[in-house]
């Protein structure tokens, strides 16, 4: 069974910075897509940023120049540095990943509160 493991949410202040971690733990052949998507309540979950085993990245518009993802290969870890940190990011961050057990699984993680205080 694979399960992504989250941390690093938390309460910062308007203009500080988090770090998400989310490790995939389990016994799985390959980490392929690895992401962050994040919920407030009344609206949809949306995409913040994705990370493809070819190295390349995609962010949402929103977050782009204040947010980086990365990811260690190696420890199956994948992180979102948050910087500028606004109220309106507050919201509930989930990790995804795609996971190649085999077959694919799409997995997700529990959820990280992210709470920023103006």
């Amino acid at each position: 069974q694979v399960q992504l493991v989250e941390s690093g949410g938390g309460l910062v202040q308007a203009g500080g910075s988090l770090r998400l971690s989310c490790a995939a733990a389990g016994s799985f052949f390959s980490a392929n897509v690895m992401g962050w998507y994040r919920k407030v309540p009344g609206k949809q979950r949306e995409m913040v940023a994705v990370s493809f085993s070819d190295g390349s990245t995609n962010y949402a518009d929103s977050v782009k120049g204040q947010f980086t993802i990365s990811r260690d290969n190696a420890k199956n870890t994948v992180y979102l540095k948050m910087n500028g940190l606004k109220p309106d990011d507050t919201a509930v961050y989930y990790c995804n990943a795609i996971i190649m057990v085999p077959p694919n699984r799409n997995c997700w993680g529990q959820g990280t509160q992210v709470t920023v205080s103006s």
